[in-house]
């Protein structure tokens, strides 16, 4: 049965002690809030747009002849290099393009931890930062690696969001 605003008021008034608790349980919900977050909301789209970027990184690190949008690359291998849907060492997880990152994104895979979980290097996924040994999940159904979850190290541990991929690019 719905309540009436009169309802609801009588319920508070009757109740100083509630109304002490509010603002702690408004700070604790702001809290889980935050740290459910793939990325922190305190990083903005631009932040992203620095002068390090993924993609000019992993053709530094991997010799890979390849330019442009990080999730254009995978367009671009094409007849150029192999492309595959399972982990090598040294291979580039190629990122889609989705709303959350409009560019894609590229990550160097640098050790085979299990079918399931890789250890890569990239750059910017942490604005302006490089990160080694940072673990990504494959939580695709068919374990083809299409579907990954990404480590977040502002919060120290994997992030909530899901990342759809191309797959990976073998170097030469």
């Amino acid at each position: 049965m719905p309540f009436s605003n009169s309802a609801i008021s009588e319920r508070v008034e009757a109740s100083p002690r509630r109304l002490r608790l509010l603002p702690v349980c408004a700070m604790l919900m702001g809290m889980l809030a935050l740290t459910s977050c793939g990325h922190p909301t305190h990083f903005s789209r631009s932040d992203f747009d620095g002068k390090l970027q993924c993609a000019p990184y992993a053709r530094e690190k991997t010799g890979v002849a390849l330019r442009g949008r990080a999730s254009s690359w995978w367009t671009q291998a094409r007849g150029r290099y192999a492309r595959t849907q399972r982990p090598y060492k040294n291979a580039l997880l190629v990122f889609r393009s989705t709303s959350r990152i409009p560019s894609g994104h590229i990550s160097i895979v640098r050790k085979i931890v299990s079918s399931r979980k890789i250890l890569v290097e990239h750059a910017n996924w942490e604005p302006g930062a490089i990160d080694k040994n940072v673990p990504v999940i494959d939580i695709s159904k068919r374990n083809n690696w299409s579907l990954v979850r990404v480590y977040w190290k502002p919060i120290h541990r994997m992030g909530t969001g899901r990342y759809a991929t191309y797959g990976f690019i073998l170097p030469n």
